[in-house]
C-alpha cells in the first residue's frame, strides 16, 4: 500500500507532532532529551529532515536560540547533520542501533531488578489502554491507511534494526490515534525503556513472528472498532514481551 496526498503528510507529521511537547524545567536539557528520544525511536528516522527552525522551537516551547544549542549538541552527538544556506536544514543521521545478536555491542543495558519490572508494568497498563481507547475512536480515511502502513512497515521491515524502528513507530501510531496527548506521552516513555532493553538481548525470529501476528490482530482490532478486543490482545502482546526480558535479562 502507498501513502499518498493528505495520508503521507498524515504519516510524516502525526508523530512528531504528538510526541514533542513543550519542554519544561530545564529547557536545554529537555529539548535534547525529547530530540534524541525521539530519533531514537523513529520517530524522526534516517535522512528526513527536522521540521523548520520556527515551527520546532514553537512546538516545544523554547527559543529558537536554545534550539539552536539542542541541534549543536545533537549534531556533536552525531544524530544530525546541518546543511547551511539555501536548500539546507538539519536532516537526521542516525543509524538504528543493532541488537546483540546482530552485530551490535552485547547488552550494556543496567537496571535493577525492581526498576525493569517496574516499567514493564507501566508500559503493561498504558499500552493496553492507548489501544482500546483507539479503537473507540471514529477513525477518519487518512488516519485509517496511516494505521495500516505503519504495520506494513513493522512486516515487511529489511533487518532486526528496522524492525526495531517500525515497531516503535507503530506503538507510538496508536498511542496517538487515542485521542490523548497524556497516553501519548507515556508510551512514548513506556517505549524508550522497552527500546533500551530489548538491545540487551538477543534477536529471536520466532519472537518477531510471534508479535507480528498480535500486532496484525490489535491493528484488525482497532480498524475493526472492537476496544476490548484490542486491549485483550495488547495485554498478551506485553506479557510475552515482559516474559522475554525477565527471562533473559532476570
Amino acid at each position: 500500500m502507498e501513502i499518498v496526498g493528505g495520508e503521507r503528510d498524515l504519516a510524516l507529521t502525526a508523530l512528531p507532532d504528538a510526541v514533542l511537547r513543550p519542554a519544561s524545567g530545564n529547557a536545554f536539557e529537555n529539548t535534547v532529551e525529547q530530540l534524541a528520544r525521539a530519533i531514537r525511536l523513529g520517530v524522526l528516522a534516517d535522512g528526513e529532515q527536522l521540521p523548520p527552525e520556527r515551527d520546532l522551537a514553537e512546538r516545544l516551547g523554547v527559543s529558537r536560540n536554545t534550539l539552536r544549542e539542542a541541534i549543536a549538541a545533537l549534531r556533536d552527538s552525531g544524530l544530525v547533520t546541518t546543511k547551511r544556506g539555501r536548500g539546507g536544514g538539519t536532516t537526521v543521521t542516525y543509524a538504528a542501533e543493532l541488537p546483540a545478536s546482530s552485530g551490535g555491542v552485547p547488552g550494556t543495558f543496567v537496571r535493577s531488578g525492581a526498576a525493569m519490572l517496574d516499567a514493564l508494568t507501566f508500559r503493561r497498563v498504558v499500552e493496553p489502554g492507548a489501544a482500546w481507547l483507539a479503537a473507540t475512536q471514529p477513525l477518519a480515511g487518512d488516519q485509517r491507511a496511516w494505521l495500516t502502513e505503519s504495520l506494513r512497515e513493522v512486516e515487511e521491515a529489511a533487518d532486526a534494526a528496522a524492525h526495531r524502528v517500525a515497531d516503535s513507530r507503530l506503538h507510538l501510531a496508536i498511542a496517538t490515534l487515542s485521542g490523548s496527548p497524556m497516553l501519548v506521552d507515556a508510551v512514548t516513555r513506556a517505549q524508550a525503556a522497552l527500546h533500551d532493553m530489548l538491545l540487551a538481548i538477543p534477536v529471536l525470529r520466532r519472537n518477531i513472528e510471534h508479535s507480528d501476528i498480535q500486532h496484525h490482530q490489535v491493528v484488525e482490532a482497532i480498524l475493526g472498532g472492537d476496544p476490548d478486543r484490542a486491549r485483550e490482545v495488547m495485554e498478551e502482546h506485553c506479557d510475552a514481551t515482559s516474559a522475554l526480558l525477565r527471562g533473559l535479562i532476570g
